[in-house]
């Protein structure tokens, strides 16, 4: 397991103060962000579509883990932290009724996750020193393995040959691949674009969603086989500062929805069609999920320091995507590869397109 014994010290105390601030005794830990978020990284699936195999219950006295009897030997063994109180219940048992599993849940006010869904958020929102080393490490890998790929790659691989080679570059570094895309010339319309049979043709557009410890690193590249395109290259520059817009706004204590309309106002402002934004999320807080959560109107969340972002603004065949760390001296870009070539907007290295 990775992780220390201060780092879950830590943690615990962020979740009991969220059990203080809404008067209950537990609360019931079930997605795979809030449960390998409190486990140290621990590998809580099976299937990657599938929900947690483990569920936490945090209480003032302590934790419970529950898991089905035919998942328990593996995560005893591999993926709990030691001294892990845990329960068993049959494969065909469920995981969301602690009384059934730990009698003293019979006398406690239990919320569930989903009551206190932003709280929580909250809690795991500032990396601690450990795991902001831990998922710097996953960008890095994840940002070297579309390195690799993508200089591979010439104008007749296919997409899901480039597809193939990241997931199995990707399962190499130990790392899960959560999504891979990959988007030839002739479909850079397609904003999620599923790896088809189709060649790259002259440009390509490649997407890694990545997870290792329980993090997830959301990372996008561009390569160009020939001479650049004039209007290509100055949509690419351009959602570059749209970009940089959002990165210049971030600050600790920010409410998080205030940075929907820096990005709505910042397309037009670079000469992109006023309603971009609307066509495509937006990006958000990174960290246990690939967006935690996703900015959208309302949301009530705050920005934290230490906190992970990814933003993604596009527009048609153009789009920036990085994961990024808000620290004391502002925002530091983690999914870094040296030999993958920058320039330089507002200050700060931002991925260019790699020609070949």
């Amino acid at each position: 397991m990775s992780g220390s014994s201060p780092e879950r010290a830590e943690k615990r105390r962020r979740v009991l103060r969220v059990l203080d601030a809404h008067g209950v005794d537990a609360v019931l830990l079930q997605s795979h962000p809030a449960v390998s978020w409190y486990l140290d990284g621990a590998r809580v699936h099976v299937s990657l579509a599938g929900p947690p195999v483990a569920a936490v219950l945090v209480h003032r006295d302590g934790d419970e883990v529950v898991t089905s009897a035919n998942e328990a030997a593996r995560l005893v063994a591999e993926e709990l932290p030691a001294g892990t109180r845990l329960h068993e219940v049959p494969w065909h048992g469920t995981l969301t009724a602690p009384e059934d599993w730990f009698p003293g849940a019979r006398s406690m006010a239990i919320a569930s996750e989903d009551c206190v869904a932003a709280p929580l958020r909250a809690a795991r929102a500032s990396l601690l020193p450990d795991e902001a080393r831990r998922y710097e490490q996953l960008c890095r890998d994840a940002a070297a393995v579309l390195t690799d790929a993508l200089s591979r790659a010439n104008p007749r691989t296919t997409e899901r040959e480039l597809a193939a080679g990241l997931t199995a570059d990707l399962v190499r570094a130990g790392a899960e691949p959560l999504v891979v895309l990959c988007g030839g010339a002739d479909r850079l319309p397609h904003r999620h674009p599923l790896p088809t049979a189709a060649a790259l043709g002259r440009r390509a557009m490649a997407v890694v969603c990545a997870r290792r410890g329980g993090l997830i690193a959301n990372v996008t590249r561009w390569v160009r086989f020939g001479p650049a395109d004039p209007a290509e290259a100055d949509a690419q520059a351009r959602i570059a500062e749209v970009e940089a817009d959002v990165l210049d706004a971030l600050r600790p204590g920010l409410p998080l929805a205030d940075l929907l309309p820096v990005l709505r106002h910042s397309y037009p402002r670079h000469g992109f069609d006023a309603q971009e934004w609307t066509r495509h999320h937006q990006g958000g807080p990174a960290g246990y999920a690939g967006r935690d959560p996703r900015l959208a109107p309302g949301v009530p969340d705050l920005v934290h320091e230490h906190q992970a972002f990814t933003w993604n603004p596009s527009a048609p065949g153009a789009k920036i995507e990085d994961t990024v760390l808000l620290g004391p001296d502002g925002v530091r870009p983690l999914s870094v590869d040296p030999r993958w070539p920058v320039v330089r907007v507002r200050g700060r290295d931002r991925p260019a397109v790699l020609e070949r």
